[in-house]
């Protein structure tokens, strides 16, 4: 080859510089790029840092927002439950509460039951008497229930209410183990032991004592219970039903033969349409002519019914005089057959009769209370 003359150059001599050429380019073009967009906005490193939190943030955010839900959750149930747990709540039972409600109604007709429990009836005043000062409190007491018809006033209006009474006995024995069975339908009157009725004393377990053993309790109250069922009346026969409705607890005091004071006052229940008669008879103090006049003045009698009522309460008075003549008869019997210790707790022996207390939610029964009892009892030594 000669000295001067140019060589010629071949493909592989050329690839680098093409390749290279383009690159550098390429490398100058992106980074004018990329200085322009460093001109108009933040690098992309930067941009995250100004505008997103850091990842410890993130992660924070990312464990909080389920235990935010959580806690929102848990505020909305709290927010509906709470008028709720208002509504259910129920103030603690007083340790006697129900006593009154335990206590058999003797002599209450079945049907009419449903009536002496239409108002929630209040006898603070027993369960009072049990507390220390009170009445009853430690002393052995027997308690029997009964009811009686009432003309009472609630909520502006009268009605004739069946209102429950409790009596308390307080003696070291039972009083009776017997039930007397009369009523104006019934010509002849009946002294039955009151297992046969289906009835007995029985110990009265308060409220916190429940879950004990009975025989483990040394109870003081116990009350006449009766274990006959109104489902299973309609097994029975009508006098047999009827038996129930009549019964009376029996009692005898021989030792006050000659100064117990007789009643001489009937209870009249003369059965008429459409509102029958409720009144007291006594026939000591009440002349039967004047006080049938009266009935029929107050139009609680019509006129073509007054000698009807005549007969019907001389034929109560008849009853009664006979039951008292059968009283004294057995009181002398038993007193002849009595002991000393017996005789020491008939001397001792007190009836205390309750009524209900006055309530907003009852009818006020104060102007209707009255201190007899029975035929059999006679009158209480206190009324409350």
């Amino acid at each position: 080859m000669r000295r001067g003359t140019k060589r010629k150059t071949t493909h592989k001599d050329k690839a680098p510089k093409e390749t290279t050429q383009p690159i550098e380019e390429n490398e100058q073009s992106q980074s004018a790029q990329g200085s322009k967009d460093d001109q108009g906005k933040p690098a992309e490193e930067n941009y995250i840092e100004l505008n997103e939190p850091p990842r410890e943030e993130l992660s924070k955010k990312v464990d909080e927002e389920p235990n935010k839900k959580a806690a929102k959750g848990r505020a909305k149930k709290a927010k509906t439950l709470k008028p709720e747990v208002e509504e259910e709540y129920f103030p603690d039972k007083r340790n006697l509460e129900d006593l009154w409600q335990q206590v058999f109604p003797v002599g209450t007709e079945w049907d009419q039951l449903d009536m002496v429990y239409q108002y929630k009836w209040n006898f603070s005043n027993l369960e009072d008497a049990f507390e220390e000062g009170g009445l009853l409190y430690n002393q052995k007491v027997y308690l029997f229930g009964c009811t009686e018809p009432q003309l009472v006033f609630f909520q502006g209006q009268g009605k004739v209410t069946m209102i429950p009474v409790v009596v308390a006995v307080v003696s070291p024995f039972p009083p009776s183990d017997k039930i007397g069975i009369k009523s104006v339908q019934r010509e002849t009157e009946e002294i039955l032991p009151m297992k046969q009725m289906k009835m007995d004393w029985v110990p009265y377990i308060p409220l916190e004592n429940r879950d004990s053993q009975v025989e483990r309790l040394k109870s003081q109250i116990f009350i006449l219970s009766c274990t006959q069922r109104r489902a299973g009346l309609k097994h029975l026969k009508l006098d047999r039903v009827k038996k129930f409705e009549y019964c009376l607890p029996y009692f005898y005091l021989p030792l006050q033969e000659d100064e117990i004071e007789q009643s001489t006052v009937v209870q009249i229940l003369f059965p008429i349409d459409p509102k029958p008669v409720f009144c007291e008879f006594d026939w000591e103090l009440d002349e039967l002519e004047e006080f049938t006049d009266k009935l029929i003045e107050e139009e609680e009698l019509s006129a073509d019914q007054k000698d009807a009522f005549k007969d019907f309460v001389k034929e109560k008075v008849r009853e009664a005089k006979k039951a008292n003549r059968e009283a004294r008869e057995a009181r002398r019997k038993a007193l002849e057959e009595m002991s000393v210790e017996v005789k020491a707790a008939f001397e001792n022996m007190k009836f205390y009769k309750f009524y209900p207390v006055s309530t907003p939610d009852t009818p006020d029964v104060s102007g209707v209370k009255a201190p007899f009892i029975n035929r059999y009892y006679g009158k209480a030594h206190k009324v409350l």
